[in-house]
């Protein structure tokens, strides 16, 4: 075959292959997100109100992608021969996009955890209008505060640090293990992410418990049930004021859906 036959066809087929570079990553992103939505993934990423929603999208960007090969006319591009250049970043380009595709499909989503908790800072900002109040929280029955989650806790130590408010108000909560700053041996956190819209938002709330040499028998990130009450916390060097003392503290498994919203 002449030389310049073969450079010819070379250059046919560059604009092929950096079309299919992008197609194959935009297919197995959407292909993903479907998947992620059927297993019931999906949530880890963002609120679950947004599902639906996402999944048509997906749906519909997988149509499009398939009617634009139905329809795409059969001609030749212009011809342009790469350079040498041009041909190694194509082939780290086409490296890169199968990584990529794969590890949207294979790899596992994994929840947030004490590191983006310690990056954004536990109870910081202010939770939404769900969350309870201390005259909802006062008038409620005798036993409903064990129903009380995570944020709604984190909502009334915001809101006071008066120890009569939270008397004969037991605890029942469910979260991760994540160290005080100020007490790290012996107040712990039990945390959870509260989610707006997505992943991206999440903001870490937690309720502090006093448990001396917690290390002993917890390690950060790790899911605990803690049942107890509030008091005024022992710890003299805690910046917490009221503290969970617990009347036991178990380990426990990871919520299907760790986050609240």
């Amino acid at each position: 075959m002449p030389r310049h036959t073969h450079g010819r066809d070379r250059a046919r087929r560059w604009p092929a292959i950096q079309r299919w570079q992008g197609v194959v990553l935009v297919v197995a992103a959407l292909v993903s997100t479907i998947w992620l939505a059927v297993t019931n993934q999906l949530i880890l990423y963002i609120h679950p109100r947004y599902i639906v929603f996402t999944v048509i999208m997906a749906l519909f960007g997988l149509a499009l992608v398939i009617g634009s090969f139905v329809s795409r006319p059969d001609h030749d591009h212009e011809e342009h021969e790469p350079t040498g250049g041009g041909r190694v970043l194509s082939v780290i380009g086409s490296v890169v996009t199968l990584v990529i595709a794969v590890a949207l499909v294979v790899v596992p989503p994994a929840t947030l955890t004490t590191a983006t908790a310690d990056q954004r800072v536990i109870n910081a900002s202010q939770l939404s209008s769900t969350s309870k109040s201390v005259g909802s929280a006062a008038s409620a029955p005798t036993g409903a505060s064990a129903g009380f989650s995570v944020a709604d806790w984190a909502s009334l130590l915001r809101q006071t640090s008066d120890p009569g408010f939270y008397a004969n108000k037991p605890a029942d909560v469910v979260g991760f293990v994540s160290a005080d700053k100020t007490d790290p041996d012996n107040v712990f956190y039990v945390s959870r992410f509260v989610i707006t819209c997505c992943a991206v938002d999440a903001q870490p709330v937690g309720v502090p418990v006093y448990l001396p040499n917690w290390k002993n028998g917890f390690a950060a990130d790790s899911w605990v049930r803690v049942k107890g009450d509030f008091s005024t916390n022992p710890s003299r060097s805690s910046s917490q004021t009221v503290v969970l003392i617990p009347t036991s503290t178990a380990k426990t498994e990871q919520p299907s859906d760790p986050y609240l919203y």
